[in-house]
């Protein structure tokens, strides 16, 4: 059985605290991943300024969480586009085949 891959510590900061992480994936997209959701809070912190780190935080999440909702209702559009075209093509192959075999 294969061991699970060695987690590496990562040091990263978000508004303001650092924090200690620690990874099996790339130290440098966890790194990223924390700068986006800095940046996030600090934007969200420069337009409430009277808003604690909790308060911040808990709108950080609620936009993160709007936007993973409006990226899973695009990949199912997608998926219902191709789905659709899949069938399409299915369709007109079956009528190539059966055309063919009358020749």
């Amino acid at each position: 059985m294969e061991s699970p891959p060695d987690k590496q510590t990562v040091r990263v900061t978000i508004l303001s605290r650092p924090y200690v992480l620690r990874t099996a994936g790339d130290p440098r997209e966890v790194e990223a991943l924390a700068a986006s959701v800095d940046d996030l809070m600090l934007t969200i912190a420069s337009k409430a300024p009277n808003a604690d780190s909790t308060h911040i935080a808990v709108l950080a999440c609620l936009h993160l969480a709007d936007r993973l909702q409006a990226l899973e209702r695009d990949l199912n559009r997608l998926k219902d586009r191709v789905d659709r075209k899949s069938e399409e093509f299915a369709i007109m192959l079956e009528g190539l085949i059966a055309s063919a075999g009358d020749h």
